[in-house]
């Protein structure tokens, strides 16, 4: 459902590149954060250049087709002066925003102080809609020390800063045991993580269930097996094509290619009928558990100068890689 072209670089060769309807910036690294003016300059090139992190191999990656762009970030402030440049283009956004709060554990070592973070999220959202602003406190991370009381109450604070500047709250469990380089970092960094269980699962659901009679946000988890309906938590899907379907129902052509995976045909004497049935558009290449529909990450491992000491994605104590192309 990605489309191939040809495209011409700024050296002046002819490549192949991939052309997908929605971007992902990023799952990998934290764009808006670091890399906004990059993102921007490629944005006006047309294209950026994505290495594979398993054998290196560059692909590039042509914007001409791009409707849409999901950014994930945990301080998206120095984007903010540059979204008109996604307005002026037609291109839709919306941002997963992760707002935790573990500056006292230091689990977050190079983000901004939380009361910084929390203010940026308000100017977000009053710029663009708090629709468009998504809450993640992700990861939820249990140690000897902080308890599931403690989380919720780190939560709780939060979430009574944010009430009318979002409408959604999203979080899943650090599952540490899947991620064996993050196992390590923890270790090495003498932090004694406990692995949840579906008892403080349950606890936590229960508590921020609760919480949420205060704030009124739909509640959701990422990418967890766990079933939590019966605290009115459903499984979330970060790159949403429902959200999208209401947030850009003005779009009517994106709209249809979010149901059908295509876009109605155009000047055609005969045209098609609409399919009678939805188009299958979960993407394949996340886990079994992730709720997204198809899009293209642009973003790559060991270039985030956060380091959280959680991160699956950066080589902790080597202190990054590659930077953004």
């Amino acid at each position: 459902m990605t489309d191939k072209i040809k495209i011409t670089t700024e050296k002046g060769e002819q490549v192949e590149a991939v052309a997908p309807i929605i971007i992902s910036a990023s799952r990998s690294t934290d764009i808006p954060a670091f890399y906004a003016e990059w993102f921007v300059y490629r944005l006006k090139a047309g294209y950026s250049v994505w290495y594979n992190p398993f054998n290196q191999q560059p692909m590039y990656v042509a914007f001409q087709n791009v409707r849409a762009v999901v950014f994930w970030s945990k301080n998206p402030k120095p984007l903010i002066p540059y979204l008109h440049e996604l307005d002026e283009r037609g291109i839709h956004y919306y941002f997963q925003f992760t707002l935790n709060d573990y500056e006292k554990e230091g689990f977050e070592p190079n983000v901004p102080a939380l009361e910084n973070r929390m203010a940026t999220f308000k100017e977000l959202a009053d710029q663009i809609g708090k629709e468009r602003v998504i809450w993640r406190f992700d990861p939820l991370i249990m140690t000897d020390t902080v308890g599931v009381d403690e989380l919720l109450r780190k939560v709780e604070y939060i979430g009574n800063q944010l009430k009318g500047y979002t409408e959604k709250l999203v979080f899943s469990f650090a599952d540490i045991a899947h991620y064996k380089k993050v196992e390590n970092n923890l270790k090495h960094l003498n932090i004694n993580y406990l692995e949840f269980t579906p008892e403080t699962m349950n606890e936590f659901a229960k508590g921020v269930s609760e919480l949420n009679q205060n704030w009124n946000f739909s509640l959701a988890t990422c990418a967890e097996e766990i079933n939590l309906e019966q605290y009115g938590i459903e499984h979330n899907r970060c790159i949403d094509g429902e959200l999208m379907k209401r947030l850009f129902a003005e779009d009517k052509d994106f709209v249809y290619y979010l149901s059908y995976g295509k876009f109605p045909e155009k000047g055609s004497l005969f045209p098609t009928e609409t399919p009678k049935k939805e188009a299958n558009l979960k993407d394949k290449g996340q886990r079994k558990l992730c709720g997204c529909m198809i899009s293209k990450d642009i973003g790559m491992y060991n270039t985030c100068p956060h380091f959280c000491v959680y991160c699956y994605a950066n080589n902790y104590f080597e202190g990054g890689g590659r930077k953004a192309e």
